[in-house]
């Protein structure tokens, strides 16, 4: 079976190790925000990454690319987010720009630098203003003047920024011309969607917690709804994004693996496939043009890649199935036999 390749619209390629150890706490019982409030959580990872070099990173990440080219993928979106001052947040886009100069993937960057606010600045008394003002001022311009990213992304949840807050990263995004992606209502319902909606976001990622009226607002408009079934699983919660719910209504509907070493460490797309459909529900033909035209779409890539028509990049997964349905019943499997991106053989299985 060919397909067109993977466009994995969600993840956070550039991170320094696992968090392994995480992973066993919250077997033991406790909570992803308990494990935050404890020093764990995204900033592990910012700590982690602070203390690596840029080579050390590099080279994780293209191990990764690897990975996700031989699980079909050929274009993906990574964000900053777990460098979280200007140094780091600079250079984690700086080496995803290289990567995608440098390997066959194509990388599509976003500045995620309100990811959550950084250690150094939560006993200063004005602590999140003051760090979005850096944002503002400094960090969103040299990104965006340097062409370091086209997207800007913001986590808005309890625990890392409100719903205010998020309005003015994004609009200072916006300003400097870096279209908004927002990580909305995934612990909690804050907003974060109906802001997407009107801020005309590209897409509003994870939804676990949205409701009717913000799936009716997803529905009017041209904001993807991406969804991310390998965070939930991974972390071992009960409410996944209600993703029949959004189809019948209308929505645009994606599906990512969320790479991230906290919540979902996972290159698998067909492994999001099958989540998609034993947990989400979605039919296999859904599963597969969310992961693919409709993940497209929410990267503005529509045009050329995310399915094989004539004119468009010959980015191509082929599997060794006689059944598309094939590819996600087969769950934790890869069938993928070859990969190309722009016509290019990538990955091959031996």
């Amino acid at each position: 079976m060919i397909l067109p390749g993977f466009v994995d619209s969600h993840t956070h390629l550039i991170h320094a190790a696992s968090r392994a150890e995480e992973y066993e706490l919250r077997i033991q019982g406790a909570s992803y925000e308990e494990i935050a409030r404890n020093g764990g959580g995204i900033l592990n990872s910012v700590k982690k990454l602070r203390a690596s070099s840029a080579e050390e990173l590099k080279t994780r990440a293209r191990v990764a690319l690897e990975r996700f080219a031989a699980n079909g993928t050929t274009t993906i979106e990574a964000k900053s987010g777990y460098g979280l001052d200007v140094t780091n947040e600079l250079k984690i886009l700086s080496l995803q720009k290289e990567l995608g100069a440098e390997q066959p993937l194509e990388i599509v960057s976003t500045f995620l630098g309100a990811h959550v606010l950084p250690p150094e600045y939560r006993t200063k008394p004005n602590r999140a203003d003051e760090y979005i003002s850096l944002l503002e001022d400094w960090l969103i311009p040299e990104v965006a003047s340097n062409g370091l990213a086209e997207y800007c992304d913001v986590f808005c949840e309890r625990g890392a920024f409100t719903l205010q807050q998020s309005r003015r990263v994004l609009e200072a995004g916006k300003r400097h011309k870096l279209i908004p992606r927002l990580h909305a209502e995934q612990l909690s319902r804050t907003g974060a969607t109906k802001l997407g909606v009107k801020l005309a976001a590209a897409s509003c990622d994870h939804l676990e917690k949205v409701n009717r009226e913000d799936i009716r607002a997803l529905a009017k408009s041209n904001s993807v709804a991406t969804l991310l079934p390998g965070c939930d699983f991974h972390l071992g919660l009960k409410g996944y994004a209600p993703a029949r719910a959004l189809i019948d209504a209308g929505a645009i509907v994606a599906l990512a693996t969320d790479y991230n070493p906290g919540t979902s460490p996972t290159l698998s797309m067909p492994m999001i496939l099958s989540l998609a459909c034993t947990q989400l529900r979605m039919s296999p033909a859904e599963a597969i043009a969310a992961a693919t035209i409709n993940a497209a779409y929410s990267l503005r890539r529509a045009n050329r890649i995310g399915s094989i028509e004539v004119g468009k990049q010959a980015d191509l997964a082929v599997f060794d199935v006689a059944d598309y349905r094939e590819i996600p019943y087969y769950f934790g499997v890869n069938a993928c036999w070859m990969t190309m991106k722009r016509g290019s053989v990538i990955y091959a299985a031996e």
